[in-house]
């Protein structure tokens, strides 16, 4: 697909099949986010994919949005600080990496026909008891991963003048 095409059709799916997605499929997504960049290359970031088949009740603790584990698979982007680089006035870049990361995967699933939602307001502690994450990864963000149960509704934007500011034209 044309990436204008990509960008456009990516929409937060929040009805998925229970169709699995095909390995290949999801290698080729896993690859895109493992090829994003990150400040300096640090790569500070571990990619969590969980099989929600049989697992709703407890998945559902972290989210409990019924949907969220509907997809075959759930993404959980974690952030590792103390790998991360830092910006001389000490801001830790690991969430920005993982966002990062998070965008290629969203934009390679779309690629591929698979919907995804970007999920941020879930229960850390849980989610860490749950998944077993460990105390140096902070998860950051989950996506359900899988094929879309219908179709994108129309969604508004607003115009390029409200969010733009540009500087100053030269000359």
């Amino acid at each position: 697909m044309e990436f204008t095409e990509v960008i456009k059709q990516r929409y937060s799916v929040r009805s998925y099949r229970s169709d699995p997605v095909p390995d290949d499929v999801l290698a080729r997504v896993l690859e895109a986010a493992v090829i994003a960049p990150t400040a300096a290359n640090r790569q500070p970031f571990r990619i969590l994919v969980i099989h929600t088949e049989d697992r709703d009740l407890e998945l559902q603790q972290i989210y409990p949005a019924a949907w969220f584990s509907k997809a075959p698979i759930l993404i959980c982007i974690c952030g590792i600080k103390d790998k991360a680089w830092k910006r001389h006035d000490g801001k830790n870049y690991a969430d920005v990496d993982a966002a990062i990361v998070m965008d290629h995967l969203v934009l390679a699933a779309v690629n591929e026909g698979l919907g995804t939602c970007w999920v941020a307001a879930f229960d850390v502690p849980t989610a860490r008891k749950v998944l077993n994450i460990p105390d140096e990864w902070e998860p950051v963000a989950f996506t359900p991963l899988g094929y879309a149960e219908g179709y994108a509704k129309n969604r508004t934007r607003r115009p390029l003048s409200e969010l733009v500011v540009h500087d100053r034209k030269p000359g």
